[in-house]
């Protein structure tokens, strides 16, 4: 298959693309913001981020893991259905299963709390480099992290006496060669007001997850709560009334047209664009390579069970996306890395850093690419195995292992503080959320696979119980475990100061898997700081190098801003269409038999086959448009981020990227990598004719 490419040697002689970066909004360059008024953005720069009206204002940090657009005066957020995946399943159950069905709430009343879920808006950002960097020299990582949290603390002390709804992050950039602050404010009470059913929501699953052409409807809506006499945030009250923000997002219904100006705000979690190439090796080999095969046999557990019972699949739908998202974004990254020679590239550039370096000096006796090239080689093996372990053990997709590790970090501890031997742990009934059998299946498989992947060295001592009091059976020993062990007694006192605590089966177990861990980690820390440091140094001679140009620095979840433009892309000489329509959705539903995972409901055939969508059709096709591609930067965090349009208006959410430039975390390929994005206008119609839901289409006033 070939691919039209740029090698990484141009991309970083020509500098950042206009369509590549995930920039900083406080300090944007201002030869960014002349680019994108040259694609055709209309508002000033002002309106981007420190106005009253700012663009930034209406975005949200969502649940801490998705971002979310406020939509209208009574705080209404879009974001996606796979952000809302976990609260609408905890609502459901098999008798009112909002996850297959949706939700329509019809008033007020009706819309859902969330418990732990919040809203973060962002208020405020600037560079404290100069406060926190002088400190740092001569201090490992650990002691690092722990004066970045005590300046951050005194700050956020400072700050609260001040406003007391407000709270402070401070975070590394450019590789720990920056520290900005950023002020957040919180709003704690999150409701559920409205979701596609799954068929929607999910449509094409795991078929389609990654991929181009998409139909996915992928977005569920949520309103924010507020103190009815400030109108700020406050903790769940049956007396909240809706939030009423400055601004909000105005929702476009013009649509788009290949070229057009478009720009996504949201949370990306983070990317390694600066990262070695021998930190794309051990990503590509150590990371991504034994993640594909530990999850690829705890997935085939969940769907067989998930399959076989409704009530299942509620309790481990959420579990199952999270872990099949990124298995398949492991694949595909794989794939790419290779397929583009990206570690070759890399290889090229760091050459010309090398002779950059010595002929200027910089860094010389500091920056060390041998040194880098020996660490990475020494850690290699030993991070290969801290990805199986973490992703057999530290996952908590069973019930027994979560409850383990909760003990050994001393959660749901109760009783007198001052009569430690009267202390025990708590665990709520929560025998709704997990399956015995699917557990026990699960985490059976997964010990056995463990044993096949490490060296002994690394077996936790409870194989030494499997082998001697089970015949070497990981069933029968987890069948005990379920069964047994005092874990797993909901509702009941955990005496943990006990001398018959220490000699459960289950305890026993959680403590050999934390050695484990503690082993893994110890050997681990030998080259950590050192690889950290070597790490740093590179991205401090690339910013130098290359001090003339604009540089973004990597993703680490905090607001940025990416622009580009709507289009298409091409491979193999194919051009890939840059919209899909309603009529193609339903083409994939008739295909249903061959594959689940393009089922949907009657009335979804009944409302994708008809001819005319008056309001939500595109004026340029005459048809319903469904997704959009766009150039934009994005990544994992930045679901659910709004794209607007030149005029700061909503054409949808961004919601996925496509297979071929999922190596983009660490290499943007400009000719291929596409955000893929649900247009608002598909979202407006299933609100309109499968939801009828007038009173949030009013609330919006689409225009």
């Amino acid at each position: 298959m070939k691919k039209i490419l740029l090698s990484l040697f141009s991309l970083c002689a020509l500098g950042a693309h206009a369509d590549e970066g995930m920039w900083t909004l406080y300090n944007l360059p201002n030869a960014v913001y002349e680019q994108m008024k040259a694609y055709g953005f209309q508002l000033p720069m002002e309106q981007l981020y420190s106005s009253d009206n700012a663009v930034k204002n209406a975005v949200v940090n969502f649940g801490g893991f998705c971002t979310g657009v406020v939509v209208s005066p009574d705080g209404l957020v879009f974001t996606n259905h796979h952000c809302g995946f976990d609260a609408i399943r905890q609502h459901s159950t098999v008798e009112h299963d909002y996850m297959l069905n949706g939700f329509i709430s019809k008033s007020y009343e009706e819309e859902l709390p969330n418990e732990d879920l919040f809203v973060s808006f962002m208020v405020d950002q600037k560079d404290v480099t100069d406060q926190i960097f002088p400190h740092l020299k001569g201090l490992s990582l650990n002691k690092q992290a722990e004066f970045v949290d005590s300046v951050e603390n005194a700050w956020q002390k400072e700050i609260r006496q001040q406003d007391s709804t407000l709270r402070v992050e401070v975070k590394p950039f450019y590789e720990g060669n920056k520290y900005y602050m950023t002020t957040y404010r919180d709003f704690e009470d999150v409701r559920l007001v409205f979701a596609v059913p799954k068929s929607m929501g999910k449509f094409g699953g795991e078929t389609d997850n990654w991929m181009w052409p998409r139909q996915t409807c992928d977005y569920s809506v949520f309103r924010i709560y507020a103190d009815p006499k400030t109108n700020g945030p406050a903790k769940y009250s049956k007396d909240n009334v809706p939030y009423h923000p400055k601004s909000w997002a105005p929702v476009a219904m013009d649509g788009y047209k290949p070229g057009d100006f478009c720009m996504i705000m949201g949370y990306p979690g983070s990317t390694s664009r600066y990262l070695s190439s021998y930190g794309i090796q051990e990503r590509r080999d150590a990371l991504n390579a034994p993640r594909v095969q530990v999850r690829e046999v705890k997935q085939e557990v969940m769907l067989r069970h998930m399959r076989a019972s409704e009530a299942v699949r509620i309790m481990y739908e959420s579990k199952y996306a999270h872990s099949s998202n990124y298995w398949k974004n492991s694949i595909g990254m794989n794939k790419c890395i290779d397929s583009i020679g990206l570690i070759g590239q890399k290889q090229q550039f760091e050459a010309r850093i090398r002779q950059w370096q010595d002929s200027t000096g910089y860094l010389k006796g500091e920056l060390d690419f041998d040194k880098l090239a020996q660490l990475y080689q020494k850690r290699m093996k030993l991070t290969r195995l801290r990805t199986i372990f973490r992703e057999t053990f530290y996952t908590f997709d069973d019930e027994l292992t979560t409850r383990a590790w909760k003990c050994n970090w001393g959660i749901h501890v109760q009783g007198p503080k001052d009569k430690p031997k009267k202390q025990y742990y708590m665990f709520d009934d929560n025998s709704k959320e997990w399956d015995e059998a699917t557990d026990c299946e699960l985490l059976a498989t997964l010990i056995r696979n463990y044993r096949q992947q490490v060296d002994k060295e690394y077996l936790p001592d409870f194989y030494e119980t499997i082998d001697e009091k089970f015949g070497g059976d990981c069933a029968a020993y987890v069948k005990a475990l379920y069964q047994k062990s005092i874990l797993m007694k909901s509702g009941k006192p955990i005496y943990f100061n006990k001398k018959s605590y220490d000699k459960d089966l289950g305890v026993k177990y959680g403590i050999s898997i934390s050695e484990i861990m503690a082993k893994i980690n110890n050997d681990l820390s030998e080259f950590r700081d050192d690889i950290a440091e070597q790490e740093r140094l590179l991205c401090a001679a690339v910013l130098r190098m290359e001090q003339d140009l604009p540089n973004y620095s990597d993703a680490n979840f905090t607001m940025r801003m990416t622009y580009g433009q709507i289009g298409e892309y091409t491979l193999g000489g194919r051009p890939s269409g840059y919209y899909t329509t309603a009529r193609s959705l339903w083409e994939k539903m008739q295909k249903a038999d061959e594959n689940f995972e393009y089922f949907a409901e009657p009335v979804m055939h009944e409302l994708m086959a008809q001819k005319d969508f008056g309001k939500y059709a595109d004026s340029l096709t005459g048809t319903m448009q469904l997704c959009f591609l766009s150039n934009n930067d994005i990544t994992g965090g930045n679901s659910g981020s709004p794209i607007f349009n030149g005029k700061g208006e909503l054409l949808g959410l961004a919601f996925d990227g496509n297979w071929d430039s999922l190596s983009s975390d660490i290499f943007f390929d400009r000719q291929l990598a596409r955000t893929i994005n649900v247009d608002v206008r598909y979202m407006l119609f299933m609100m309109d004719q499968w939801g009828h839901a007038e009173r949030l289409l009013k609330e919006i006033n689409a225009k």
